[in-house]
């Protein structure tokens, strides 16, 4: 119990020096990036069809998940591993800080699509979660592999990379990509959940820092 007091002090204690590293001019950019794309009919005065608000949608989602592809970027991530703190510890902090704010954008980005094409709320926002939950996983891949300090700009490419070969690649009765009037539509969200679900895991599982380098005092 002692211990475990411990570490929640010195956790406590790390927001501070963490919010002061967290990649702010990144998501500021991903992020004004995204709010223009969603915003795009509202300041042409065009009125797109469902389809078009939806791909508008996705992408300035994925801008967003651009922007948490840098989340764990940590110049001093050798330094700061004798830190009492686990490092999963550490990047759930990270994660933490910047919730509120991506959950206040992406609630921008949804008032910016015009409201009579816009498509259901909950499934879309579904996309959203599983596009920046694999973000995060992949950057928490990223510093489990790699010694890198800033893998964020790899990340990013590769995310990209992803997302053009995701819809040439994913098996067609997924229907990932589905639009809102397509029978398939609540079925794709079903395996959007289980992906989102999955990359969870994934980051959760590469987050601890592994034995060896933890042993080698790095």
């Amino acid at each position: 119990m002692r211990g475990l007091t411990a570490v929640r002090g010195v956790s406590v204690a790390l927001v501070g020096p963490l919010w002061r590293t967290l990649p702010w001019r990144a998501s500021a950019a991903a992020g004004t990036l995204g709010l223009l794309i969603a915003g795009t009919p509202l300041a042409v005065g065009a009125e797109p069809a469902p389809w078009q608000t939806l791909l508008l949608l996705r992408c300035a989602a994925l801008t967003g998940a651009l922007g948490l592809a840098f989340l764990l970027d940590d110049p001093a991530r050798h330094l700061t591993t004798p830190v009492p703190v686990p490092r999963l510890v550490r990047q759930a902090l990270r994660v933490a800080l910047v919730a509120p704010f991506a959950a206040l954008w992406w609630a921008v980005v949804l008032l910016l699509a015009p409201s009579a094409s816009r498509p259901p709320v909950g499934e879309v926002t579904l996309e959203a979660v599983a596009v920046g939950v694999l973000a995060l996983a992949a950057a928490a891949l990223a510093v489990r592999v790699t010694d890198e300090e800033r893998p964020g700009p790899f990340v990013a490419a590769s995310l990209l990379v992803m997302a053009v070969l995701a819809p040439l690649l994913a098996p067609e009765g997924w229907a990932l990509f589905a639009q809102a009037d397509d029978p398939r539509w609540p079925a794709a969200h079903e395996r959007w959940a289980v992906l989102a679900a999955a990359v969870a895991v994934v980051g959760a599982v590469c987050g601890p820092e592994p034995l060896g380098r933890r042993a080698g005092g790095r």
